[in-house]
């Protein structure tokens, strides 16, 4: 019996390689940027709820003519889980992340504040991501845990 290469089908070993060996380069270029690009929505979280303590201590001001010292004054709460450890003081934080500093500069008086967040949010323990805002909404990112890696 002969078998003629007209009536074969399907794909040779060498062009399921080549094909496998494309896969993995393409792979090997989006996995990296799909995780930096991760890490920076996850940044979101700290943008957004600097900017809630920014209206809610906002609104504290125009009500009792100071900024409030604690969380439970401007009644601002955080629910669910969290990335990030928030800061009005070294004594005022909120949060379930352990072992994160107060950024730098964090502080209220009566005339001004800065509130600020902590995170780890690529796992790491090299560097920690850490967003300041203070009462003239200027938002600042002090160390960007996704480009320090």
């Amino acid at each position: 019996m002969f078998f003629s290469k007209k009536n074969k089908k399907g794909f040779t070993l060498i062009e399921l390689m080549i094909v496998v060996a494309i896969i993995g380069i393409l792979a090997a270029i989006a996995v990296p940027n799909f995780l930096k690009f991760q890490s920076r929505a996850k940044q979101s979280e700290a943008k957004n709820n600097l900017s809630a303590i920014f209206t809610a201590e906002i609104s504290y001001f125009g009500e009792y003519n100071s900024f409030g010292t604690k969380f439970s004054d401007i009644r601002w709460v955080y629910e669910g889980s969290t990335r990030y450890e928030y800061f009005l003081s070294d004594s005022e934080t909120t949060g379930s992340v352990s072992g994160l500093s107060v950024p730098n500069g964090v502080a209220v008086t009566s005339y001004a504040f800065t509130a600020g967040a902590t995170g780890n949010i690529d796992n790491d323990t090299s560097y920690f991501d850490m967003w300041t805002i203070n009462d003239k909404k200027i938002l600042t990112n002090l160390t960007n845990d996704v480009n320090l890696d």
